[in-house]
């Protein structure tokens, strides 16, 4: 994302499998999609900001093909899993937790707030912590949620001074992992909840983690945003976006 020259990644995972091991004998599940573009054919990121540990998402494999010393924005207790592969400016946040990076002269503001998830990584690590966050530049604000069941925290959000104008939601593997994972429908009530003036779904079509069809996660979001489809985009994989002013 190019958030007003400042250019964010958030959960790069460019790997063919994710899961414990080291490639070619990784144990889970393998891409249903290819990733639109490698991490050589654009600009490397200035901030990386990683949700929670879970190998879809913090896939370290695909970490190590970033400079070290980019900052990474992080969850609560999984800076270990980036000092030992060499990365020096992490910051890990709580929820509540902000900190105000410094990119090239320029500020980028990341705020932890609270989602319906858990951490562990290898099952018995539950101290690791979860987050979404609401980054914000130059008067814009932007909420990426990471990985989130049905919450009334995104209703908090409203209350901000500024409002969301962009939601990155995840819409995916909710059956039967509803309680971990919110519904299409439920993505959206939470973004109108929050006030977000724009969604971009995420967490779908790419790996096969839950029994639902691997398109339905879209199908289903196109139809809740029928009746306002100018609110809706980039569904499909590969798809590029400008937020409107």
């Amino acid at each position: 994302m190019n958030f007003r020259g400042v250019r964010v990644i958030t959960d790069p995972v460019f790997s063919e499998r994710v899961g414990p091991g080291i490639a070619p004998l990784v144990l889970g599940p393998k891409r249903y999609l290819q990733p639109a573009l490698g991490p050589r054919e654009f600009a490397a990121p200035d901030v990386i900001v990683l949700s929670h540990a879970h190998f879809d998402h913090f896939d370290t494999a695909s970490l190590r093909r970033f400079a070290r010393d980019t900052p990474v924005v992080t969850a609560r207790a999984t800076g270990d899993l980036l000092r030992w592969r060499g990365f020096r400016q992490i910051h890990e946040l709580d929820w509540g937790q902000v900190v105000t990076l410094n990119v090239r002269g320029q500020a980028l503001t990341v705020s932890a707030i609270e989602v319906a998830h858990w951490g562990a990584r290898m099952m018995r690590d539950d101290h690791r912590g979860y987050n979404g966050y609401v980054l914000e530049r130059e008067g814009a604000a932007v909420c990426f949620a990471g990985d989130t069941a049905y919450t009334e925290a995104f209703g908090r959000l409203r209350a901000r001074a500024r409002p969301i104008d962009l939601m990155l939601m995840p819409i995916g593997a909710y059956d039967p992992w509803i309680r971990a994972h919110c519904s299409p429908e439920q993505a959206v009530s939470m973004a109108n909840a929050a006030g977000a003036k724009y969604f971009v779904p995420i967490h779908h079509e790419t790996f096969k983690l839950s029994a639902e069809p691997m398109s339905e996660p879209a199908e289903r979001l196109r139809a809740a945003f029928a009746h306002e489809p100018e609110r809706l985009l980039a569904v499909s994989v590969g798809e590029t976006f400008c937020v409107p002013e």
